[in-house]
């Protein structure tokens, strides 16, 4: 029976038996029978997307004490749940996300080495979620936003949609289905956090699931 650590582009849990293109970390959220506890559906701020294999490593799902282990069907979801690259199975990625996170800012120092991971992480969850636990939204024209961004659509507020190609891709956990025309002046919710958007405008761009391009 599939376990519910299958992340949606909302950021919650579901189960479903598609391991997808990346793992994710939010900590341990499980109990010792790897049941997922309620309450808050992180225990650190550090939310990480991470390659499926690395080094030859090898973790039981959902052991007691360790961290629960998440899927993403690819990149995109990762990045509109709130994760970030992870900087060690993934450190090219996280090098060019962070960079393009410095590029976005306008900052132009040299030393941009210097910003830490802990920082874009505090950055980033303040964009995430409210004091009280609580999605952050923002609400922005689609043909204002690059590809890779993931929205709600007017009168479909239980759908994601990809932006990819200058065209919308429903998301399911198997990947991409329907594909439309983006109405450019058309407002939706965005569920990608704006300092991820932010990112992608400047240059980021995320993995997507092979189903996006058909």
């Amino acid at each position: 029976m599939p376990r519910q650590n299958r992340v949606t582009p909302f950021g919650t849990f579901e189960a479903a038996a598609c391991r997808g293109l990346l793992m994710g970390n939010r900590g341990i959220l499980h109990d010792r029978d790897g049941v997922l506890k309620t309450g808050r559906p992180w225990s650190h701020r550090n939310w990480i997307a991470c390659r499926l294999s690395f080094k030859d490593r090898r973790r039981a799902i959902m052991a007691p004490n360790r961290y629960t282990e998440l899927f993403f069907c690819d990149e995109a979801v990762s990045l509109a749940a709130g994760h970030r690259p992870c900087a060690e199975c993934r450190r090219a990625d996280y090098i060019r996300y962070r960079n393009a996170w410095v590029a976005a800012s306008g900052c132009r120092d040299p030393l941009r080495d210097l910003l830490r991971a802990a920082e874009i992480d505090r950055v980033l969850h303040q964009a995430r979620v409210t004091p009280k636990g609580q999605p952050v939204r923002s609400r922005a024209r689609l043909g204002s936003l690059p590809d890779g961004t993931m929205v709600v659509l007017p009168n479909h507020s239980d759908a994601a949609w990809l932006i990819w190609r200058r065209e919308l891709k429903l998301w399911t956990h198997q990947g991409y289905t329907l594909s439309r025309t983006i109405e450019p002046r058309m407002e939706a919710v965005v569920l990608t956090p704006e300092p991820t958007v932010a990112a992608i405008r400047a240059g980021y761009i995320p993995e997507v699931h092979p189903s996006a391009e058909a």
